[in-house]
């Protein structure tokens, strides 16, 4: 990330462990003042001051959030997070991320079926949620959409971040939440099987779908 010349950074406080500290948390709302969106989460790690930083984007009101990673990592683990929200906020977890979440907010177990886990979370959360896997399913707890497009290639590492990236530039488009994580998982497949007809399933990388964006948007 360092070296990639169409990134525009700012530098944020950390800890000892090189994560970001809780210290940053007024450098990421002034960003976030400024912007449509804000993206939280891939890559960042686990800490308590993670929680914190979490913590603090969820409570304000009017920021359009989109949480993945570790984001949701730091998200289950925070205490009756809902009761707490007024972020208008996407999660986008893949099956492992839902089971925590789930375990953080429910006592039963976990149902089979992706649509009902991800309408129940949307639900109890008032949030939109994004499941991703095969069939991604897009729900606010009561309209449902299942994704067609996406192929098994897109199981690699970064190809959920390149998700949380589209869906957070649509809402800065000005699509509503709703819109922009369903045309975002829709865009994000179809871009993944552009780019898996030139390098195969098997050889596919985020940077592949990232540079099969713009194919997608023209074709889709």
């Amino acid at each position: 990330a360092s070296i990639e010349p169409s990134y525009t950074t700012i530098p944020l406080a950390e800890d000892s462990t090189g994560r970001i500290s809780a210290k940053a948390i007024n450098t990421i709302l002034d960003a976030a003042s400024e912007n449509d969106c804000l993206a939280f989460g891939p890559g960042i790690g686990t800490s308590n001051e993670l929680q914190s930083v979490v913590e603090t984007l969820i409570e304000q009101k009017n920021l359009h959030l989109v949480i993945d990673g570790d984001g949701l990592n730091n998200l289950s683990k925070i205490k009756n997070w809902p009761e707490k929200l007024k972020a208008n906020l996407i999660l986008t977890p893949h099956p492992g991320e839902m089971k925590r979440l789930w375990q953080g907010l429910f006592r039963e177990k976990l149902p089979p079926d992706r649509q009902e886990q991800a309408a129940r979370l949307a639900q109890h959360t008032k949030t939109i949620v994004a499941l991703k896997g095969a069939g991604t399913v897009v729900t606010d707890g009561q309209k449902v959409y299942t994704n067609k497009t996406g192929n098994p290639g897109m199981a690699t590492a970064g190809s959920g971040d390149v998700l949380t990236g589209v869906i957070t530039a649509l809402i800065g488009q000005g699509l509503t939440n709703f819109d922009a994580a369903v045309l975002g998982v829709y865009i994000h497949g179809l871009a993944a099987d552009i780019a898996a007809e030139k390098t195969g399933q098997i050889s596919l990388i985020a940077t592949d779908i990232i540079q099969a964006l713009g194919d997608a948007f023209m074709t889709g």
